[in-house]
């Protein structure tokens, strides 16, 4: 038995106290155990099967044998990661035989069993997520950057929105940091009392768009004001602001033609609309066909800025490319669960419980402020959003395949 095995190399004179996990189950076994899931992976490793007899016969073409070799590849992964996650639960179920077994005046062996039990329950949830992405087919835009913009609420909030939009900008600049993302300013509009109207930035590394996409949306956030008299009576104020995520197509997903454009420059406009420079370098494009505007005055040079707005507004054209593309796909599904889209609240921060809490998932988290650094805790909501996102999808494509 291999779990045996395993178990008798960790012998040693010391005992440790562990915690024991009572539950067996595990938060990805109900959707690996899903009938119509159970039935796909058979199809693959079926599929798999055939790939393999038709290419030992022979009997194939040079070009299908190409193509069948790809197949087979993909086919692989699947199955590969399936016998891993066999093999685990085979040794769980070997630890939960001796556990059964064992008495319970020898504590020593109970606590080892129990520790490497633990062990195993963590090595097999994590087969089954790494199961889980092989079954799910990647999003060719996850490994893109990003145009990241940050946009105060306009109706509700007034400095409070403001100031929780400089925050924002601060966390997503945190993140960049902590994933050792490059972070470039294309633009950046500041309000009154250090607040923030409007900021856009391109982030670049690796697999930026697979981790932020689920930041784009209407974030909430409830407070009391530091100043006024809502301070001194403790009102709490509730206010909005919007996250904008593009991914940065490549120049050969869009072509803009030159006779469809519209540049304007003005002068760089700070804080209550006073003059910045006294050139007109900053720079407005308009796309006569759609109206979609882009701007962009963070640097003094009139090319630089022309550029950037070029960028930022490629970036959209592409973003209400594939917007479209998707209308018709997901009409349907939108009626019954949402659009989840940009003009729907995903996410409320609550100062005065100290609290965030993401609706899509149901999750919260206390410690505001950490999570607003950037670090762990914001990357701990992405990655169960990330796996949210697997599950949908695999559900979907095993639904559609049944």
């Amino acid at each position: 038995m291999a779990a045996l095995v395993r178990l008798v190399r960790r012998l040693s004179p010391r005992v440790q106290t562990v915690r024991f996990c009572r539950s067996n189950g595990h938060k990805t076994d109900d959707l690996l155990h899903n009938e119509a899931v159970q039935r796909h992976i058979k199809r693959v490793i079926d599929e798999q099967t055939g790939i393999s007899s038709r290419l030992e016969s022979g009997q194939v073409t040079e070009s299908d044998r190409r193509a069948l070799n790809l197949r087979l590849v993909e086919m692989s992964k699947v199955v590969h990661a399936f016998e891993k996650t066999q093999l685990a639960l085979k040794e769980l179920t070997e630890i939960n035989t001796l556990i059964h077994k064992t008495s319970a005046e020898d504590e020593k062996m109970l606590l080892l069993l129990r520790e490497e039990h633990e062990e195993l329950s963590r090595k097999v949830e994590k087969l089954n997520k790494e199961l889980i992405e092989t079954l799910v087919p990647a999003d060719d835009l996850d490994s893109r950057s990003v145009i990241l913009e940050v946009a105060a609420g306009r109706t509700t909030g007034g400095d409070i929105c403001q100031q929780f939009t400089r925050e924002m900008f601060d966390m997503y600049q945190g993140f960049s940091s902590y994933k050792h993302w490059d972070f470039e300013l294309f633009n950046y509009t500041p309000a009154d009392y250090g607040g923030l109207h409007h900021a856009a930035v391109r982030i670049s590394g690796e697999s930026v768009y697979g981790w932020l996409k689920f930041e784009g949306g209407t974030h909430r956030v409830q407070r009391i004001p530091e100043v006024g008299l809502s301070s001194r009576m403790q009102r709490i104020h509730t206010g909005t602001m919007t996250v904008i995520v593009l991914p940065q197509p490549h120049d050969v997903d869009i072509h803009i033609a030159a006779k469809d454009l519209r540049i304007d420059t003005f002068r760089s406009r700070g804080a209550g609309g006073q003059s910045v420079n006294t050139t007109d370098s900053a720079v407005r494009v308009v796309h006569l066909p759609t109206g979609t505007v882009a701007e962009c005055q963070q640097f003094r040079s009139q090319l630089k800025n022309r550029d950037t707005a070029l960028r930022l507004l490629r970036a959209r054209l592409y973003q209400s490319s594939v917007g479209r593309q998707k209308e018709q796909t997901h009409a349907a599904r939108r009626q019954q669960v949402g659009t989840r889209s940009q003009s729907e609240r995903i996410r409320t921060y609550n100062f005065s419980q100290d609290r965030v809490t993401d609706h899509r998932i149901g999750y919260g988290t206390r410690d505001i402020k950490e999570f607003m650094r950037g670090g762990e805790a914001l990357e701990e909501v992405l990655r169960l959003l990330q796996e949210n996102q697997e599950r949908e999808a695999l559900l979907k494509l095993v639904q559609n395949n049944s």
